[in-house]
């Protein structure tokens, strides 16, 4: 384990061919992008989260090359060699050298915290530009073939938002679709959903950046001013949008004394099991949410999978922990532990089915399923004062880190590729089967696809997890073509 989290990874700076081992498909051609933690030590100071080290770029086009972003974060830790930059699980103090107004300058500065640009979780594409993202209300864009760190983008200079999910959404025509949250802005805290064009309109002029003409599609009212839900992603379907308001909060007035009191923004987040998750539905036609209020047991949820309408009803599919010990897991102190003690969640992900009615029968009894669908045993119980409880049905314990056929989302689908451990995994939600692919001393990411050209199967497809050797500390490409099914694409 201390291979995979323990060390600092090295740069790949000029590319490096790789060594195939079988036949990658002549039709597979292009540039896989991804980012992901680096960093774990800076001089003599260490991260304490892996959520939060700093980004590394890999780069895969049949050679690698990786490179750090060069995030204003990352500059000014490298400058001074130790952290300085405070990250979600690592807070960054003054130098001992410092003089007492500098000091004192360091501590009210995080009382209202202007976050990091520590950008290691997505790649996120605008137009023709490619942004990596964090959760803050900062991305960075990049060069997709240098690697080279571009301009820098305040969300909060186009729609007041603190923090934004790294998972947005698009459209058919490119289109971003996310969400970030505003904390008390006019005293208010609200989640809003915001929109990127793909491509802007300046009478012929070049160059002209869609993220400079991002809106405002429709904002959510917080149940609470300053314990707003952490949220890691949100689903869409043809005409809705679905988001999870979970009892997974933020402790705002603590987040603001969080420095003084020498604890990290981390400790901020808290698991409220006494209370419930909110279901709000959008209607994307009239950009308001709908009149019928829906929640169910308290749950934290990161991935949402897909969504989709079927016969009057919104279905949506989420992997879902029943507590927030997986934040725990992430601690380097815990990840340096050994795999089995290490891995003792108190909550395993499942994968889990809603389905709430998008049509309120005002005749129904108060007790009554209001979902009559024969896809699924999920069920929405009508209370009073149009509330409406719903209890999920339970499709497959243990993985996380879904990807579906993207040109599925949405829309009613089929497969579901994840990770499970050890494991990538093929679930097939109409016949509750699976099939696994793994190898010896791999440690399988997060699944990436890329369509077979004129293939017309939903599962037809390139699935790419790049698995870890937790043996070699290398990383490397390949898979079995039968994991995945006779016919079907392996993954590379």
């Amino acid at each position: 384990m201390d291979i995979i989290f323990g060390r600092n990874k090295k740069e790949q700076l000029e590319p490096l061919r790789a060594r195939v081992t079988g036949k990658i498909p002549a039709w597979l051609q292009g540039t896989l992008l991804r980012n992901g933690p680096g960093m774990h030590t800076v001089g003599e100071t260490r991260y304490n989260h892996w959520f939060r080290w700093p980004g590394l770029a890999p780069q895969l086009h049949n050679q690698r090359r990786s490179k750090y972003l060069r995030s204003d974060t990352y500059n000014a830790n490298i400058e001074a060699n130790r952290i300085v930059v405070s990250e979600f699980g690592t807070m960054a103090y003054p130098d001992p050298c410092k003089n007492i107004f500098s000091k004192a300058f360091s501590y009210l500065s995080h009382t209202i915290p202007d976050f990091t640009d520590n950008c290691l979780i997505n790649i996120m594409k605008c137009g023709e530009d490619f942004c990596a993202t964090t959760e803050t209300n900062y991305i960075r864009k990049i060069n997709p073939q240098t690697l080279e760190t571009l301009e820098k983008v305040d969300y909060r200079k186009h729609v007041a938002v603190n923090l934004a999910t790294s998972h947005p959404h698009y459209d058919d025509a490119g289109n971003v679709l996310n969400i970030g949250t505003s904390i008390v802005d006019k005293r208010k805290t609200k989640y809003v959903i915001f929109k990127i064009p793909a491509t802007v309109s300046g009478g012929g002029k070049k160059g002209l950046s869609p993220l400079k003409h991002m809106e405002v599609f429709c904002s959510i009212a917080s149940h609470s001013l300053l314990s707003p839900s952490y949220y890691h992603s949100f689903g869409v379907t043809e005409s809705y949008i679905v988001f999870l308001e979970q009892p997974f909060k933020m402790d705002i007035l603590k987040m603001a004394t969080a420095y003084l009191q020498g604890a990290s923004w981390a400790s901020c987040l808290a698991f409220h099991r006494e209370d419930k998750t909110y279901i709000h539905i959008i209607d994307q036609r009239t950009r308001k949410s709908v009149l019928t209020k829906f929640y169910t047991d308290p749950m934290v949820v990161f991935h949402h999978v897909n969504a989709y309408e079927e016969d009057s009803c919104l279905l949506f599919d989420v992997t879902a922990y029943e507590d927030s010990s997986l934040y725990q897991l992430f601690y380097l102190a815990n990840l340096k532990k050994s795999f089995e003690e290490n891995s003792r969640l108190t909550s395993v992900p499942a994968l889990k089915r809603f389905a709430v009615p998008l049509h309120m029968d005002k005749n129904a009894e108060t007790g009554s399923n209001l979902i009559k669908l024969s896809s699924t045993t999920a069920r929405a119980l009508k209370e009073e004062e149009d509330q409406v409880y719903c209890q999920p049905e339970l499709l497959y314990e243990g993985l996380e880190l879904p990807r579906i056929n993207y040109a599925h989302n949405g829309k009613r689908y089929r497969y579901v590729f994840a990770a499970e451990v050890q494991w990538n995994i093929k679930y097939d939600i109409l016949t509750k089967s699976s099939l696994k692919w793994g190898e010896v001393h791999c440690w399988p990411a997060e699944p990436v696809f890329v369509p077979t050209p004129g293939a017309e199967d939903e599962d037809h497809e390139m699935p790419c997890p790049p698995p870890r050797d937790a043996k070699e500390g290398t990383t490397s490409l390949g898979g079995a073509a039968h994991a995945y099914g006779e016919g079907q694409a392996a993954p590379c």
